[in-house]
């Protein structure tokens, strides 16, 4: 560090339009990624709908440098809504191929996001009992989940690693483990979902032993050039799971063979008690070690800037990516800020967001004209 009276040169940040790499190589050709978002555009068997694959190519053509699915099921009794696309079965093969190709021929790279809904996998949906690393709570209508045998564990890790074959022989860069949000994998991770006493339960390490079998399964079966991803939510009182647990958690990943980490902070604005944002708190420490692309309430180029200055290597955005579909090209100009909600149906539909997605929408407050 510079003492007093001594000059120091400041280190030039990335810019958005700058390329970078993944552990593994993969070249990322800037640094705007379009993280996983739920539209309930596909089909009831798990197929990819045109409309689906037609959001997610525009935001290709848009110039973004990585494409993320919304999430994926392994299995169909992790399904966690309606028009969910699934990775669980090869009838899914054709279109998961269909889609790779097409944002390929885009230049964009392409990751597809999986998981299993876990406790949120409703039985309205599938038809049975939602299942959870142990017995939970989950709503006056739906009961409580009950807890996942230990040979059933063995065989959701099973469908991961089969589902991640699947998307490596469709043509996809990679896939984004979904360990955020409270699904599955974080139900796992989190002290107050995860009360098990077999091998998958006990401390932070040994809850992450899911997450963990899954990481190293996939990367068996794989190329090395085939990109893994963990998306996490750094900091979950719902389910149990700390900000010093997550660091503790990175520190494991960072021992296998991932290749970049992917945090969901919902605001990268929000400030810790010690006055630092959650980015700043981890990319400070491990960004050096692995990629960390990191995610939450990002809407114009100042924000954008914000979160490379923090440290990340590359921004997640969703919500601003809906009615802009361009970001990633206008991004890098400083001065760029694009209009904000609420937006028209018909401004929506323009930039190839089907029916179905925009209704999806209106529940969101203030985003749809019509909506809440």
């Amino acid at each position: 560090m510079p003492q007093i009276g001594e000059i120091s040169e400041a280190i030039p940040m990335p810019s958005m339009d700058e390329s970078w790499e993944m552990r593994n190589g993969l070249v990322i050709p800037n640094r705007c990624v379009l993280a996983a978002m739920t539209n309930k555009q596909s089909h009831a068997d798990g197929t990819l709908s045109d409309e689906e694959m037609r959001f997610l190519i525009r935001r290709a053509e848009g110039g973004f440098g990585l494409i993320t699915t919304a999430a994926s099921h392994v299995q169909e009794s992790g399904q966690g809504w309606e028009g969910e696309f699934g990775v669980w079965g090869d009838h899914h093969l054709a279109g998961l191929t269909s889609l790779a190709t097409q944002l390929k021929q885009h230049g964009s790279k392409s990751f597809a996001q999986i998981f299993h809904g876990g406790m949120r996998a409703p039985s309205s949906i599938t038809g049975q009992q939602a299942s959870s690393a142990s017995v939970n709570f989950i709503s006056e209508s739906e009961g409580s989940s009950r807890s996942l045998s230990t040979s059933e564990v063995e065989e959701t890790i099973s469908c991961f690693i089969k589902a991640a074959q699947r998307c490596e022989a469709a043509g996809f860069d990679g896939v984004e483990l979904h360990g955020a949000h409270g699904y599955l994998i974080a139900q796992f991770l989190g002290s107050n979902t995860n009360r098990r006493s077999d091998v998958f339960g006990g401390d932070v390490e040994q809850r992450s032993t899911f997450l963990l079998r899954i990481i190293r399964g996939i990367r068996e079966v794989v190329q090395s050039e085939f990109a893994i991803m963990v998306r996490l939510s750094p900091v979950s009182e719902e389910i149990g799971i700390t900000l010093e647990e997550t660091k503790q958690v990175i520190e494991l990943l960072i021992e296998e063979e991932i290749d970049a980490l992917h945090i969901s902070c919902w605001d990268v604005f929000e400030k810790q008690k010690n006055g630092r944002t959650i980015t700043e708190e981890i990319c400070s420490v491990y960004s050096d070690s692995i990629p960390i692309v990191s995610t939450g309430s990002v809407w114009n180029a100042e924000d954008a800037q914000f979160v490379l200055d923090q440290a990340a290597q590359a921004v997640g955005v969703a919500r601003v990516a809906l009615p802009h579909p361009d970001w990633a090209r206008r991004v890098n100009d400083m001065a760029y800020n694009p209009k904000r909600p609420p937006f028209s149906p018909d401004e929506l539909l323009s930039v190839d967001l089907s029916p179905t997605f925009v209704d999806y929408m209106r529940r969101w407050k203030g985003f749809v004209t019509d909506g809440r």
